[in-house]
């Protein structure tokens, strides 16, 4: 007869005493024993700021951490665990009422925002009220410069929502709807694994229990049972080898994940404090605005016929001012004027037939200048008109305290343009460029390279040097007014025929007098037009061709002195 094993060496299960847990080999840990009671991680440092990981005690867990992941965490990665959920929360919450709070179309580009913004139609409907009054009421005026400024705070509104969605809002989406909800997903990979290894550890443990048990009863039937419980402890094995692997890959991931929730929270709250600071910008530029165009209602409000000189007053360090301080209190090489007209006719002008000689709108005009002072970036409006943007230019110029090309140098072009012998001719106006004052030298080169570029359009646009000169130039050169002075005045028409033939003879030799490349979008301000917004030297003609204003039959013919002072 084989020995009966005692009982309590292999009693069953539920034969065991109350609270009296099974024993384990020295090498097994029993289901009763605490996971963390060897930390996977022992010993390895938990970083800075992390002073715990890697010290497994459940006495450390929070009340919120779930035992799976406690086991891993120090009371530093257990309070960055609890702040995932909220975070998460507070992400979404924030992101799904700050979009109700955009007017505009989400998503879309400028000029589709524009056209939804109730800014937008309450200056279409001023617009449209302004046709059936009399323009020059104060009614009338008042209501057409309220429209423009209407028009101009939808896209300071448009500008805003683009840079809020952009720096705020898709932030704000991808910490809600991908990070947060990644780390969230590891977290419960790594609970049903640490369950899953627990419970196999358990089956493990009963299962070499078991086999221990059927060593003591010999063989036959015995012997057969006992190759089979282990067989099947070895299987158990190699799977809790193979969980236990799993689980610290996982483990390995969501620590890694919570490391860096941790140390990305700060820029997780500069999304909230840019946001302030996207609202200050836009509440600023639109104050400016609005004051800008405040001032000006107040003044010509008051005037019932204001001068010409008040009605430039408005346009703040640019219209009506010398050239020298209008640069050096914008900090500019080029004319804001100068440069901003240019690259918005390179842009959509340069085949507009009658450019410089047909008039604009005087009320288009008039606001165009108004948001060259004020807003320079928002002229994109006004590039569909270029007659506007000519007029804009050609006022520029004409209302310079001291023409371009100075007076004191007057009497040296009218000198250059009386010689008859091209070559001497060229000469002389080289000489007369090179006394230029060094800001007046580098607007003319710019503005003679963008004319020479326009005239190589003139089978399209009808615009030839001669053409050109002869409405440009008067606003480029003229006499110093000496009052009673009627010779003066009585010289002006064949002054004006002279200046006609300096400017088009620079027209027509810029690269000669003028060499080098020209960026035409100097300043970066405006979106460059494309490959024509840079001129190359070309070769220069072999000679001048004469200057005879009054063959070019497209153009008219030139204004007599008195006309051109008034005009000024």
């Amino acid at each position: 007869m084989y020995p009966i094993p005692a009982p309590t060496e292999c009693a069953p299960t539920g034969m065991r005493q109350a609270g009296r847990p099974p024993r384990a080999g020295p090498n097994e840990e029993g289901p009763w024993k605490p996971l963390g009671s060897r930390c996977p991680v022992e010993g390895a440092g938990g970083g800075r700021g992390f002073p715990n990981l890697g010290r497994l005690s459940r006495s450390s867990s929070l009340p919120h951490s779930t035992p799976e992941t406690a086991e891993f965490l120090g009371e530093d990665l257990q309070q960055v665990e609890q702040r995932l959920e909220p975070a998460k929360r507070a992400a979404h919450n924030v992101h799904k009422r700050l979009q109700a709070c955009l007017q505009g179309q989400s998503g879309a580009d400028m000029d589709k925002r524009v056209k939804k913004l109730p800014l937008m139609a309450l200056s279409t409907t001023m617009a449209e009220s302004f046709k059936e009054l009399d323009p020059d009421s104060s009614m009338g005026k008042a209501l057409e410069m309220s429209c423009a400024i209407q028009n101009q705070l939808a896209r300071i509104l448009a500008e805003f929502e683009m840079t809020l969605e952009r720096d705020v809002l898709q932030p704000l989406s991808r910490l809600s709807e991908e990070d947060l909800p990644a780390i969230l997903k590891h977290k419960k990979s790594l609970q049903k694994l640490v369950s899953d290894w627990n419970t196999l550890k358990s089956r493990l443990t009963q299962a070499a229990k078991n086999s221990g048990c059927g060593q003591g009863l010999g063989g036959g039937a015995g012997g057969y049972s006992h190759t089979a419980t282990a067989t099947k402890v070895e299987t158990l094995k190699e799977e809790e080898e193979e969980l236990k692997r799993k689980v610290e890959q996982c483990k390995d991931e969501y620590l890694a994940d919570l490391y860096h929730f941790a140390t990305k929270e700060d820029t997780y709250a500069n999304y909230f404090i840019h946001l302030m600071e996207i609202q200050a910008d836009y509440h600023r530029k639109s104050l400016s605005s609005l004051d800008t165009a405040l001032a000006e209602l107040r003044e010509n409000h008051s005037q019932a016929d204001p001068s010409p000189s008040m009605t430039a007053a408005p346009f703040f360090g640019v219209y009506g001012v010398s050239l020298a301080t209008h640069l050096q209190d914008l900090g500019r090489d080029i004319a804001l004027p100068i440069e901003a007209c240019v690259m918005m006719l390179l842009s959509e002008g340069m085949k507009e037939e009658g450019l410089f000689r047909l008039a604009a709108g005087a009320s288009v005009l008039k606001r165009l200048k108004q948001t060259m002072a004020s807003d320079p970036r928002s002229l994109q409006e006004f590039c569909s008109d270029p007659h506007a943007v000519a007029g804009a230019l050609k006022s520029y110029l004409r209302e310079l305290p001291e023409p371009l090309m100075t007076f004191d140098l007057y009497d040296d072009w009218m000198r250059a343009a009386s010689l008859k012998e091209p070559g001497a001719r060229l000469e002389a106006l080289q000489q007369v460029c090179s006394r230029l004052p060094q800001e007046n030298l580098s607007n003319l080169r710019y503005l003679m390279k963008f004319l020479a570029q326009l005239a190589e359009e003139q089978e399209v646009n009808k615009m030839t040097p001669s053409n050109i000169a002869i409405v440009l130039g008067p606003n480029l050169l003229w006499p110093p007014e000496k009052e009673g002075d009627q010779a003066q005045l009585d010289a002006a028409s064949v002054s004006s025929i002279q200046v006609v033939g300096v400017v088009e003879a620079l027209i027509q030799n810029a690269d000669t007098l003028f060499p080098g490349d020209v960026n035409f979008n100097v300043s970066g301000l405006f979106s460059a037009p494309g490959p024509q917004d840079k001129v190359s030297n070309r070769p220069a003609a072999e000679e001048l061709p004469a200057i005879a204003v009054a063959a070019s039959a497209p153009a008219p013919a030139p204004a007599p002195a008195s006309a051109a002072t008034k005009e000024r």
